[in-house]
C-alpha cells in the first residue's frame, strides 16, 4: 500500500491476481466477425434455405427465415462465448471476450445481451467507430456489457 493512500486513510482493492490484459487490434475484430460469418451464419442460412425450405424463392419471399437465421447464429455464437470466450473467427486471431472486471468468460444470456446490442450498435453504424477513439478499444455494445475483447497469449 502506498504512503499517500495510507495517508488519505485509503483502502485499495487487493485481487487474486493483477490481470494484465492486452486489447485486440480493431481490424482483427473486423476480421474474426467477417471469418465467423462465412463459417457459422453462411451454412445457417445455406440449410434454412436449401433444407428446411424449397430454395432461394421460399427464402426471399419469407419474413421469418431471416430472423431465423439470425436468432440462431446469435444462439450459436452465445454459446462459443459462454463455453471457449472465442467464436471460430476470433479464436483464428488469437482474441477473446471476456468480463472486463473479472477477466472470465460471459455468461450465457450476458453474451445473448452482448449480442443483441451488437445488432443494435451495427445497425446505427454509430458505436462501431467508438474504439478509435477510446484508448481500451471498446465498442458500444463492449461498453453496454461491460465485456473486453483481448489478444489471447500462447
Amino acid at each position: 500500500m502506498r504512503f499517500r493512500n495510507l495517508k488519505k486513510n485509503k483502502k485499495t482493492i487487493e485481487t487474486k491476481e493483477s490481470l494484465k490484459l492486452i486489447y485486440a487490434p480493431y481490424s482483427y475484430r473486423v476480421k474474426a466477425f467477417i471469418t465467423d460469418l462465412f463459417m457459422i451464419y453462411a451454412p445457417i442460412l445455406y440449410l434454412i434455405t436449401y433444407v428446411a425450405m424449397n430454395g432461394k424463392d421460399d427464402f426471399q419471399s419469407s419474413q421469418l427465415a431471416p430472423f431465423a437465421g439470425v436468432a440462431l447464429y446469435g444462439v450459436i455464437y452465445a454459446l462459443l462465448l459462454n463455453k471457449f470466450g472465442q467464436t471460430p473467427g476470433k479464436k483464428a486471431y488469437e482474441i477473446k471476450v471476456v468480463d472486463d472486471k473479472s477477466g472470465e468468460n460471459l455468461t450465457f444470456v450476458r453474451a445473448i445481451f452482448r449480442f443483441v446490442a451488437f445488432l443494435f450498435t451495427a445497425t446505427t453504424l454509430l458505436g462501431l467507430f467508438v474504439p478509435f477513439y477510446r484508448r481500451d478499444k471498446k465498442a458500444l455494445h463492449d461498453l453496454i456489457c461491460q465485456t473486453l475483447v483481448v489478444a489471447v497469449k500462447k
